[in-house]
């Protein structure tokens, strides 16, 4: 999942499209963002999203994350500004040069996880994930997870409370909180960490190539139900989960100078 797009690559192409004002910017909920996006539209304008060749996001992570959903398939670069809480995706606000910054920033491309879900009944359920696909167990008995990489079976039973993969670039989420390794995204890897394993007792996951097709198969289901979810969309009941990374699809992410994705993910690994 390395970037396509090299830092700075797009600068003068996005200083070209805010000369002619194809801002559009969106804001999560909270008064904060909503206060936020009205003082930027006051001094900058705004255009409707499907005319705009650069948005500006507001809000946190999470919200974020569901504009990069959205933007997801184009070509429109997303530049984010906190107005949440971690803002790790972010850029600091302000509402000063606005299409200074944008000119400025540096672009990065991510590709997200596809995952393709088979439930008990049979229904087949597809969703993608830009931070990672997580199954979790539905109830009190840990889950029994086989796992298949590239058609070799690999773990034929993993007792946990869950298992997921994650991109490089949520590698800092659910992946880094499961003690799953930080991954550059330059390194073409995606990290699969095991969620309380209970046996292998020992086993802590592993680095696989961003080109392995991965299933995971629910072993007594019905006694151990299980979830499936990427990012925002959960599918219960779950037999199996096939996982892979769609290079078809791709978002642009900005970030102010010095502070790229590859930057911020290098600097966690280094946060105590």
């Amino acid at each position: 999942m390395s970037p396509i797009v090299p830092d700075g690559a797009r600068t003068g192409q996005v200083a070209r499209e805010v000369d002619q004002g194809r801002i559009s910017i969106l804001c999560s909920p909270s008064a904060l963002a909503v206060e936020s996006r009205a003082r930027l539209v006051a001094r900058y304008g705004d255009c409707p999203l499907h005319q705009a060749q650069v948005v500006v996001a507001l809000g946190g992570d999470g919200f974020m994350l569901e504009t990069l959903h959205q933007m997801l398939g184009g070509r429109v670069p997303v530049y984010g500004m906190n107005c949440g809480s971690v803002g790790f995706l972010m850029n600091g606000f302000g509402e000063d040069d606005l299409p200074g910054r944008l000119a400025r920033a540096q672009a990065a491309e991510l590709h997200p996880l596809r995952m393709q879900a088979v439930t008990m009944s049979g229904i087949i359920e597809e969703a993608l994930a830009l931070n990672e696909v997580s199954l979790l167990r539905q109830l009190r008995q840990a889950a029994k997870i086989r796992v298949t990489i590239d058609g070799t079976e690999r773990l034929s039973e993993l007792i946990c409370d869950g298992v997921l993969i994650a991109t490089p670039a949520g590698s800092t989420a659910y992946n880094l909180s499961a003690h799953g390794p930080i991954v550059p995204l330059s390194a073409n890897l995606l990290p699969l960490t095991p969620i309380s394993a209970f046996r292998p007792r020992r086993w802590r996951g592993a680095l696989l190539p961003s080109t392995s097709e991965v299933l995971f198969e629910v072993l007594e289901p019905e006694k151990r139900p299980v979830a499936a979810v990427a990012d925002f969309t959960e599918v219960r009941d779950v037999a199996s989960v096939a996982v892979s990374e769609d290079r078809s699809l791709g978002v642009i992410i900005l970030f102010d100078p010095d502070q790229g994705l590859s930057e911020r993910i290098i600097t966690e690994q280094f946060t105590v």
